[in-house]
C-alpha cells in the first residue's frame, strides 16, 4: 500500500481483508446454524456497516447511542444488553431494541412493565473463564457482571422469573473454540436445567474465529452439539474483534527522534494513551510493519506518543531494509501499526486535545477513501 497520499494518523481499513473474514462468519452461520451477530464495542465503523449487514444476524448494543447507530445504520433493532440502565434512557433503548439483556434480578424488575415487544434476557455468569488479565476477565470472584448463584433467582434454582425468554453468558476475550466448549460445559452444568423453558442463548463475545490457526470445525461442531441438546433453543454469537480481526492499520509518522539515557525514541503524531489505549490497558505490543522485537544487546527504537502522558510510549522495535540489514528510523518515516481497526477507534481520546487519527477505506481496486478526517470542531464540540 502507498500511504504517502494517506493523512497522518490515520486508520485504514482494507475491505479485501474484511470480506475474508466475512466469508468464515458466513461459513460458521450457515453450517452451525447460529446467529452471528456483530458487537460494536469492538468497531462502529458505521461507514461500513452496509457491507456487514449483508453478512451477519443484527448488531448488539451497550448503550443508548450504540442503540440509535444500530437502527439508523444497520436498518434494525439491537440486541441490547448494559450492565446497568438508567431511568432517562431505558425508554429510549427498549423502542430501539429486539432483545434486552438485564445484567441482574434488581434491573429486570425496575423495567419490566417498560420493555415494550423486546424479548427479555438475564446475564449469567458460569464462573469459569480462559481470560488471564484481570482487567478483561468477567468471572473473577466477585464480578459485576451477570448472576452468579442460582440461590439469587426468585423461585429458587428451578424455574427463571416470569417474562424471562433468554440467558447470555460472557466469559470469553478473543478465545478459542476450545475455550468455547469449556465454557458451555460450565454453563450447562449451572444453568442448563433452565434452558427447556427459554427461546434463546447468548454466547457472548470474545469468538476469535477469524484468526489464523482457530478451529472452525470445533467451533462448529460445538454449536452443533449444544442445539441437538436444547433443540429449539436460538443460539447467537457476538463477537467483535472477529469481524475486523486484522483488516488494518494505524499509519502515524516520526516528528522527531529523542535520545536520553542511552535510548532512542521515536516521537510520532499519534499516542497509545489516546489512539490505542488496549496496548497499555492489556498490555500488549503491537507489531509494527517493517520492524521486529529488538535483540538483546541491539539498540532499538521506542515508539512515543504525542500526549504528555509520561506512559505514553511503548518499545522496543529494530527496524529493517528489505534486504535484512538494520534501519536507521529519520523524521518523516512512516511506521504503521498492525491490526488496530478493532478496540482502536472506539476507545479514542481527546486527552490534551489530541487530534483524533483520519478514517479511510482501502478499496478492492486500491483506491484510498477517506471517509473522516477530524478537526478542532469535533475537540470543541465534544468538550463544550
Amino acid at each position: 500500500m502507498d500511504f504517502s497520499d494517506i493523512p497522518s494518523p490515520c486508520y485504514v481499513l482494507d475491505e479485501r481483508a474484511l470480506r475474508r473474514n466475512l466469508a468464515l462468519i458466513d461459513r460458521v452461520r450457515v453450517e452451525s446454524g447460529a446467529e452471528v451477530i456483530v458487537a460494536l464495542k469492538a468497531c462502529a465503523m458505521w461507514s461500513i456497516f452496509s457491507l456487514l449487514a449483508q453478512h451477519s444476524d443484527g448488531a448488539t448494543a451497550s448503550s443508548l447511542n450504540e442503540a440509535r447507530l444500530v437502527a439508523e445504520e444497520f436498518g434494525q433493532p439491537a440486541h441490547t444488553y448494559a450492565p446497568v440502565y438508567s431511568d432517562a434512557e431505558f425508554d429510549d433503548i427498549a423502542n430501539l431494541s429486539s432483545h434486552i439483556t438485564f445484567n441482574s434480578l434488581s434491573q429486570y424488575e425496575r423495567f419490566k412493565s417498560r420493555t415494550g415487544t423486546a424479548s427479555c434476557g438475564l446475564r449469567v455468569n458460569p464462573g469459569w473463564s480462559p481470560v488471564e488479565t484481570d482487567l478483561y476477565n468477567p468471572a473473577l470472584p466477585g464480578s459485576r457482571l451477570g448472576i452468579e448463584r442460582l440461590e439469587k433467582l426468585p423461585e429458587g434454582i428451578e424455574k427463571l422469573p416470569k417474562g424471562i425468554e433468554g440467558l447470555h453468558f460472557h466469559v470469553l476475550c478473543e478465545s478459542t473454540a476450545q475455550d468455547l466448549a469449556k465454557a458451555l460445559e460450565a454453563f450447562d452444568e449451572r444453568f442448563g436445567h433452565l434452558l427447556q423453558n427459554i427461546k434463546w442463548v447468548n454466547f457472548g463475545g470474545g469468538h476469535l474465529m477469524t484468526r489464523e490457526g482457530y478451529d472452525i470445525d470445533l467451533l462448529i461442531e460445538t454449536i452443533k452439539n449444544f442445539r441437538d441438546k436444547h433443540p429449539g433453543t436460538r443460539t447467537i454469537l457476538e463477537p467483535g474483534s472477529a469481524f475486523t480481526w486484522r483488516t488494518g492499520c494505524l499509519v502515524s509518522t516520526i516528528e522527531d527522534i529523542v535520545e536520553s539515557a542511552d535510548t532512542r525514541t521515536a516521537m510520532l503524531d499519534t499516542s497509545f494513551a489516546c489512539h490505542m489505549p488496549d496496548c497499555l490497558e492489556m498490555p500488549y505490543k503491537p507489531a509494527i510493519v517493517g520492524a521486529r522485537d529488538t535483540a538483546p544487546q541491539e539498540k532499538g527504537y521506542r515508539m512515543g506518543g504525542c500526549s504528555c502522558l509520561a506512559g505514553d510510549w511503548m518499545g522496543e522495535w529494530s527496524f529493517l531494509e528489505k534486504d535484512g540489514t538494520p534501519r536507521e528510523l529519520k523524521v518523516g518515516d512512516k511506521i504503521i501499526f498492525e491490526d488496530m481497526i478493532h478496540y482502536t477507534m472506539v476507545k479514542t481520546t481527546m486527552f490534551n486535545g489530541v487530534r483524533h487519527p483520519a478514517i479511510a477505506i482501502r478499496r478492492p481496486d486500491n483506491t484510498i477513501e477517506v471517509i473522516k478526517q477530524f478537526t478542532y470542531d469535533d475537540y470543541k464540540t465534544r468538550m463544550s
